[in-house]
């Protein structure tokens, strides 16, 4: 049985032409790129110039004397991880040095959105735990972040200091847009750190570091049809970065370890591949839209999750009042047919999502959610063949809660 997969928030399928790159650098043989004989020199020159192309195509400054940094993590949730811990450790170090330490009433706030991924939250917990006091910016019934709220916080920065504010470009749940760029205005205004977690959003829709205006900012190859294993962290000029890691001096000591040349190149040709398929976006947003649509027929009652805030193209979460979502992601399952019920991350645990939960949604919608994320590779038969799935499970719960 051929399985739908329709699951690519949690990670796509790597795209051949970027797999047949990785393979070609490892036929190259591309060595340590900290090695000083002339193989680690040229593993070093295709490293950088990988990471300069992709500080352009990213929207960073990459030549000149103010150039943005690239640091090559394993993923997003290293770059979150590194995001939060670096900019939190940096923002601390220099209030001591000039001798602004603050009473142990007075720790150093964490402010996250209430509806960020478990890399960005479940590390702010933990942070919580070692200086800092951690608070959650709350989000309307779509589940975009107040705007207003925010400013309230950051109002009091100078009396109760910020360390760092992180809010993502977009949910990997819902697909709903955060409102970037006026966020990390604000906190510019008042000078306080600003994180992005744009998994969901690079190599998904066009995404400008600069235009953003934030300090850091997190991608992961794996969810735009790149490897798994490999992701990055877009460093602003200028900013400080204290590293999680030690052992070494790559990249400027930050990220100590070595690179893997043919990673990169895969994320690199990953991300050329979107830009290169200008379609794309438009493409996936039909198959989402003709999805949706399907799903409103089918059974009238549905919630769109987020429906009427600005979306992803590739992410469409629904619940069926009534519904248990763990049945009907079984029922998909057994059916060939690969759904989640929200973050991969959090798939060891049937707790119901937060992210729905923030936006306030009654038991029933909470209890009844469904993502349904698509990817390049999807077609308008595989939506179709969904749609004739989801009709036959939801029949099959419908009467199965009637005779109870």
């Amino acid at each position: 049985m051929n399985t739908i997969y329709l699951d690519n928030n949690s990670t796509t399928a790597i795209s051949p032409t970027v797999a047949a790159t990785i393979a070609q650098c490892y036929q190259d043989r591309y060595v340590n790129p900290a090695s000083q004989h002339r193989l680690g020199q040229a593993a070093r020159a295709k490293l950088e110039q990988l990471r300069t192309e992709m500080i352009g195509m990213l929207g960073g400054v990459s030549t000149g004397m103010q150039t943005d940094r690239l640091i090559i993590t394993s993923g997003g949730t290293e770059s979150n991880n590194l995001a939060l811990a670096g900019l939190a450790a940096a923002t601390a170090n220099k209030r001591q040095t000039d001798n602004q330490d603050q009473a142990n009433d007075q720790r150093p706030r964490i402010i996250v959105s209430a509806v960020e991924h478990p890399s960005v939250l479940t590390f702010a917990q933990y942070l919580g735990t070692v200086g800092y006091r951690i608070q959650l910016l709350p989000v309307d019934h779509n589940g975009v972040v107040d705007l207003e709220q925010l400013q309230r916080m950051l109002d009091s920065h100078d009396q109760d200091p910020i360390a760092v504010v992180s809010i993502m470009a977009a949910n990997n749940e819902t697909g709903v847009i955060q409102p970037i760029q006026q966020a990390a205005a604000a906190c510019r205004q008042v000078g306080v750190h600003f994180h992005c977690d744009a998994v969901q959003a690079v190599g998904k829709t066009e995404v400008n570091f600069a235009d953003l205006g934030v300090d850091t900012m997190s991608m992961t190859a794996h969810k735009f049809h790149g490897p798994r294993g490999v992701g990055g962290l877009m460093v602003r000029h200028g900013v400080e970065l204290s590293p999680m890691l030690f052992g070494g001096f790559q990249q400027m000591a930050t990220r100590p370890g070595t690179e893997d040349v043919a990673l990169t190149a895969g994320m690199h040709g990953a991300l050329t591949e979107f830009q290169h398929d200008t379609k794309r976006e438009a493409r996936i947003k039909s198959l989402r839209d003709r999805l949706q649509t399907g799903l409103q027929a089918i059974e009238p009652s549905v919630v769109i999750n987020g429906a009427t805030a600005d979306r992803m193209a590739h992410t469409l979460n629904v619940s069926f009042p009534g519904i248990n979502r763990q049945a009907f992601l079984m029922a998909a399952d057994f059916a060939g047919l690969a759904i989640s019920t929200g973050s991969a991350c959090a798939s060891g645990s049937s707790d119901p999502s937060h992210v729905i939960i923030a936006m306030g949604a009654n038991n029933d919608v909470v209890e009844g959610s469904i993502r349904f994320s698509l990817g390049a590779q999807n077609t308008e038969q595989e939506i179709d063949t969904c749609l004739t799935i989801c009709k036959q499970i939801l029949n099959k719960l419908s009467t199965s809660t009637s005779a109870l």
